[in-house]
């Protein structure tokens, strides 16, 4: 058993978020065969991912405020804290802090074979996909 120094937390490139985002690293391969990566994650509000899809998909679980999600028919849904938010392998979406208020997430993925290509990061989302009633 070994307990882990706190990673700095580190704000999210702005080619793939729009608004301020910050990451908490709290999980990753640690030795060879493990692919599991965990992040906390903090949106400002108003604050997006840009549309991207997972190789492996995605798990999210709102710890705090109301995340917004969106996909590529124009659904936009909701997920309140206490509630987990399961993507599939490849699909497009986006996810996010309501105008009004901040929203923190954990969120849950599997390594590809190269780290780097798990996530495939597309165009920043418009505001009329954000705003989106």
């Amino acid at each position: 058993m070994e307990i882990l120094p706190k990673t700095p937390t580190v704000k999210n490139p702005p080619e793939q978020f729009t608004g301020d985002v910050w990451l908490d690293p709290i999980a990753g391969p640690r030795e060879p065969g493990q692919r599991m990566v965990v992040g906390k994650v903090r949106f400002a509000p108003g604050a997006r991912t840009a549309w991207h899809s997972h190789e492996h998909g995605q798990t999210l679980h709102i710890t705090e405020g109301i995340a917004l999600l969106g996909l590529r028919d124009g659904t936009v849904l909701e997920a309140r804290a206490g509630q987990t938010v399961y993507t599939p392998p490849g699909e497009q979406h986006w996810h996010g802090a309501t105008p009004e208020d901040f929203m923190e997430h954990l969120a849950m993925l599997d390594n590809g074979a190269d780290p780097a290509t798990t996530t495939t990061w597309l165009e920043h989302v418009r505001d009329e996909e954000y705003h989106h009633p």
